[in-house]
């Protein structure tokens, strides 16, 4: 308690003095509430990302690569694209297939439908030219040709959607070449791996490695190796 407390204290002045103490915040201890708010929102944003690495927030992820989670390992998300991929271009050429299959069915139907137009049209030109006074004979073969030039077009609109649905399927071709060049990227980044993992490999297990020092001779921290450390480090030694 400083002597200007101890004052406010003996004069009754409570109210000073709690002022006082509210006003009174030294730089080390607005340090140290900064720096523990910091602590805070980086354990925050450590306990959403799993596996990230101590010190991790979203000021610093930008110093940080991605943690190793299955959203983020490569290989995995490429996998997962093909596999998707090719299952969703199956499906949509089960859908081309059945599209092109109705207007097959479609086109087979019109056929029908126009010749017995043809054979309507054949009868009432025969009968509007014995009875040319009849007059329904002329009415019926106009509407026959009528309804013949209609089928005519639609069949003809059948085949060009026939035609375009076979263009869809050869561009659809090209999905398949996509999926065979990831898998290609896929199968480098996998020799690579192999091949890192392959230089980069020792004769002696780790667990069976001489742990490393804490602290050598110019460090600027001050961790130095506790008692347990040295005695782990001498009987490793021993063996």
């Amino acid at each position: 308690m400083t002597q200007e407390e101890l004052d406010a204290l003996m004069s009754g002045g409570f109210d000073d003095m709690e002022t006082l103490e509210e006003e009174e915040e030294t730089p080390l201890e607005e340090a140290l509430e900064e720096e523990s708010e910091v602590f805070e929102e980086e354990e925050e944003v450590t306990k959403k990302v799993p596996d990230a690495p101590a010190g991790y927030s979203k000021e610093t992820a930008h110093h940080w690569p991605m943690p190793a989670t299955d959203e983020n390992k490569m290989v995995h998300q490429l996998d997962d694209v093909t596999r998707e991929s090719e299952e969703k271009a199956s499906e949509i050429f089960d859908i081309i297939d059945g599209v092109s299959n109705q207007l097959m069915e479609g086109e087979g139907s019109l056929g029908s439908v126009i010749e017995a137009l043809e054979s309507n049209i054949a009868l009432f030109t025969t009968l509007s030219k014995k009875f040319p006074d009849v007059a329904a004979f002329g009415v019926q073969l106009e509407k026959n040709s009528a309804a013949l030039d209609e089928a005519n077009q639609i069949i003809e609109g059948l085949q060009s959607s026939g035609e375009s649905i076979m263009s869809v399927m050869d561009i659809m071709q090209y999905q398949d070449i996509h999926r065979q060049k990831i898998e290609r990227v896929i199968n480098v980044m996998r020799a690579l791996s192999n091949y890192m993992n392959s230089l980069f490999e020792g004769r002696i297990e780790d667990k069976k490695r001489v742990s490393s020092a804490q602290h050598i001779v110019g460090d600027t921290h001050n961790e130095l190796a506790s008692n347990e450390d040295i005695e782990a480090l001498l009987a490793q030694f021993s063996k």
